[in-house]
């Protein structure tokens, strides 16, 4: 789904990003210039940047986890 019209991002593109080692809106923001026009998609793009950046963190956590 398209995120940002006015360049064009989608939320895979965020999400790649993401997983390519981007951990905060800024760095996102920089690599994709999502938000940087007109500003309307800044706070969805944030929550989904938050939203994957969460989902990174536990996934690289699971391979620590063991029972003890």
């Amino acid at each position: 789904m398209y995120v940002c019209v006015c360049k064009g991002v989608t939320d895979h593109q965020i999400r790649q990003q993401v997983s390519d080692g981007a951990r905060s809106w800024r760095e996102v923001r920089e690599a994709t210039g999502c938000g940087t026009q007109c500003g309307k998609c800044a706070c969805f793009a944030k929550s989904l940047t938050r939203e994957a950046v969460q989902d990174a963190r536990c996934e690289a956590n699971m391979g620590l986890a063991y029972a003890v």
